[in-house]
């Protein structure tokens, strides 16, 4: 095989990546991240969760990779700026009490958010 195609394709995949990882924003909390997959056209938003409660957390249960957020819009409300969203937090390596094996743990939640930080008037 010629060199060339395997470097082309070495770059597209690290290209790709990349762009992965940069779509990540660093976030001390979550909101950040509920309003921007309200505003999003493609109604998701992920993160990455960095600050004193992050580390908190990474250093007792022994994560290997930073903790995640991803968020994805189930539903638009009447109200403008309200949407039900799907919260997932998660993380690689995680070792819980009584578990053998350290493996991914993820948290997951729906919650009813607007713009303004309230709940919706309306869930229509």
């Amino acid at each position: 095989m010629k060199p060339w195609p395997v470097l082309m394709t070495t770059m597209a995949f690290c290209a790709i990546t990349m762009a992965h990882a940069q779509e990540r924003i660093a976030v001390h909390n979550a909101r950040p991240l509920l309003i921007a997959a309200i505003d999003s056209p493609s109604g998701q938003a992920h993160g990455i969760l960095v600050g004193d409660i992050a580390e908190a957390i990474t250093q007792r249960f022994k994560g290997t990779t930073p903790i995640h957020i991803d968020v994805s819009t189930e539903r638009r409300y009447a109200q403008p700026g309200c949407s039900r969203l799907k919260v997932r937090f998660w993380q690689d390596g995680v070792q819980l009490p009584g578990v053998p094996v350290p493996r991914r743990q993820t948290i997951d939640f729906g919650v009813d958010y607007c713009r303004d930080g309230q709940p919706p008037r309306s869930l229509l």
